[in-house]
């Protein structure tokens, strides 16, 4: 128990430890957050493109392998499409709504870790401010049992220490609510891709059908001619 005691002393009381608890779960949700999005925009924006241009050249089963083992959101949207379009009682309408629900899960893992960053930068100046009131109510009280013989050293360490929480729920809270905003953007980003991609995927999908509906037509006649 002395041994937690001192401990709590060396940083600063109890409110430091709990920011400084803080601090390590946002950062381990910071470097989470930022190999996830390096992974998936790795080389992506090109092969997503590749594989638009292997659909529209009519090479399925090409386009298929090129969505396959690659972490990209966009990617896993266009190989899911690609697989529900195979199967042959699924109308349109039934196809889109697939691949909207398909990609509301892809944009839930995309913001996945956020909200806790944007709760830690909110109730991390709290708790520093909460701390240094609790720290000033404490010297306070200790000059009052003094009465008269109070040593100026032992007062402004006091409010030394109940400072210090202040400025260690700052030092918290200003980083990671740059850096939960960054990745917030970055989070928009990649869910206005999956909408370019599901507009893309839907045109291409009416492009074929009015093709195979306008061939349709021309192979009865040449039947009919032979």
């Amino acid at each position: 128990m002395d041994q937690l005691q001192t401990l709590m002393n060396t940083i600063g009381g109890p409110i430091n430890a709990i920011l400084l608890v803080l601090s390590l779960v946002a950062s381990t949700l910071i470097l989470a957050k930022l190999w996830q999005f390096f992974r998936q925009g790795s080389g992506s924006r090109q092969r997503i493109d590749a594989t638009f241009a292997r659909i529209t050249s009519g090479e399925q089963s090409q386009a298929l392998l090129m969505t396959r083992n690659h972490p990209s959101p966009c990617l896993s949207l266009i190989g899911k499409f690609l697989e529900l379009r195979k199967t042959p009682a699924l109308s349109v309408a039934a196809l889109r709504e697939e691949t909207l629900r398909l990609a509301r899960l892809e944009v839930a893992k995309l913001t996945q870790g956020l909200r806790p960053l944007e709760v830690i930068a909110n109730i991390a100046p709290l708790l520093g401010l909460f701390g240094t009131v609790l720290g000033m109510i404490e010297a306070f009280q200790a000059m009052e049992a003094a009465g008269s013989q109070v040593d100026p050293a032992v007062l402004s360490g006091g409010i030394w220490q109940a400072l210090l929480t202040t400025a260690a729920g700052l030092a918290v809270a200003i980083p990671v609510s740059m850096i939960h905003s960054a990745l917030e953007r970055k989070a928009e980003l990649q869910t206005s891709e999956l909408q370019d991609v599901i507009d893309r995927l839907f045109f291409l999908q009416s492009t074929q059908q009015n093709t195979d509906a306008a061939d349709a037509p021309t192979c009865e006649l040449a039947a009919q001619r032979a």
